[in-house]
């Protein structure tokens, strides 16, 4: 299978329930050293007559399990979330002995099934919860046809007082789960939905600061070539009027076609925010556009060969921009660098979206790196590559609200995705 670039174990391993594993371990501990005085005063007053060998076997398994999730908190493992239900799980059954052993419903720490309940709810998927609820006030019922009393936690029997008593803490238990389930749930996604907006919106404005000075950047260089490559272009034409020596002629010409499209790549990128502000974006065929960009690139990498493929039948529109251009181009360019040898390019789509897909036998991305790719500045071209064509394929076909992927492909090679929306019939 295809590796998904952009996730690692380190990812994981630094999760959010990770990090909450081992406030749990902590909280549990701190309630294992209380329930574990309350069971020692108990034996040492002799107020309760307690079955001693369970509570003491049940605590110990709590304290085992509590150490070894100590130690496996130090490896490198990812912590799941359903690694973390579990554990929240083991929580409930611990509760569930100690209080079968120690009054069951007439014990004052009935309503400790909440807390490992509220903790699922703040920080779990919803179905957890759900899962752990049901749990909780199951466990709940169950005590109140069995276990064994404690003289010291019953009632008056007189008028049925018992009875109506732990009826009413059943109901008030339940209808609490029933309300953390509901309602915690629901504000707990919307801060962590809030949460991942403002994170986006902190990353876009990262993005766009860079995007920015590049520009800077990139207008003054474009300014400042512009003449070098008009010297350039009159050389060249000079030099084919002077030597008529077919082979040169070629080698040429093939020159002056690239220092033309240099030009002319220049001067596109002036007019660029010009073009945008005054003309809306053209609409085409995507198949057209495709092969004008292939067109465009045969120009500026002669050496590589590549093999174009599409779906049958006619191609959807899209909204074709320079942008939307260069950042293909950027892409075919990342594969003919890693391999100029057979590139495949395919275009596929639905009714919702256009898929462009290129492919290169190179070496594929390094796994170490593999989560730094899309950041300016980074690169797998060493001292051959600045590392912004990925950077800025990715913002401008976001830009538009499509998305960028790269694969590492099986025996070798990377698969570059780009997902594109279809033109809406409104658009121009």
């Amino acid at each position: 299978m295809s590796q998904r670039l952009f996730f690692s174990l380190n990812a994981l391993a630094l999760s959010p329930s990770r990090q909450n594993l081992w406030r749990l371990v902590l909280i549990r501990l701190l309630v294992w050293m209380a329930q574990s005085a309350s069971v020692l005063a108990a034996y040492l007053s002799g107020w309760f007559p307690l079955p001693w060998t369970p509570l003491i076997i049940t605590l110990a398994v709590s304290a085992l399990i509590s150490v070894c999730t100590l130690l496996r908190l130090l490896q490198r493992w990812p912590v799941t979330d359903a690694e973390y239900g579990l554990q929240l799980l083991f929580d409930m059954a611990v509760h569930s002995v100690l209080l079968y052993y120690s009054g069951g419903p007439t014990n004052p720490f009935v309503s400790y099934y909440l807390v490992p309940l509220t903790i699922a709810a703040a920080t779990l998927p919803w179905f957890y919860t759900l899962f752990l609820a049901c749990v909780a006030i199951t466990s709940y019922s169950l005590l109140l046809v069995r276990y064994q009393p404690l003289e010291a936690f019953e009632l008056p029997v007189a008028s049925g007082l018992i009875n109506l008593h732990v009826i009413g803490m059943w109901l008030n238990f339940a209808m609490s789960a029933g309300l953390i389930s509901l309602f915690v749930v629901r504000m707990a996604a919307a801060l962590r939905q809030h949460a991942e907006r403002l994170a986006e919106r902190r990353e876009q404005g990262i993005r766009d600061a860079q995007l920015l000075g590049i520009a800077s950047v990139a207008a003054g260089a474009a300014h400042e070539l512009s003449t070098p490559l008009s010297t350039m272009s009159v050389l060249l034409k000079d030099l084919r009027a002077d030597h008529p020596d077919p082979e040169l002629q070629e080698d040429l010409a093939l020159l002056q076609e690239q220092v033309a499209q240099c030009k002319q790549s220049l001067q596109q990128m002036v007019r660029t925010a010009e073009d945008n502000r005054r003309q809306p974006q053209r609409r085409e065929p995507a198949d057209q556009w495709l092969q004008g960009v292939l067109a465009r690139w045969h120009l500026m990498r002669p050496e590589a060969s590549w093999q174009w493929s599409s779906d049958p039948g006619n191609a959807p529109c899209l909204d074709a921009s320079p942008e939307l251009s260069q950042a293909v181009l950027n892409l075919l360019n990342n594969a003919a660098d890693a391999c100029p040898d057979n590139i495949g390019v395919a275009l596929h789509w639905d009714s919702r979206r256009l898929t462009l897909q290129i492919t290169d036998h190179g070496p594929g991305v390094p796994l170490h790196i593999a989560e730094q790719l899309g950041t300016a500045f980074v690169t797998t071209k060493g001292k051959k590559g600045f590392g912004l064509g990925l950077f800025l394929s990715q913002a401008a076909v976001e830009r538009i609200g499509g998305s960028v992927r790269l694969y590492n492909r099986e025996g070798g090679g990377t698969l570059s995705e780009v997902v594109l929306p279809i033109a809406s019939e409104t658009s121009a």
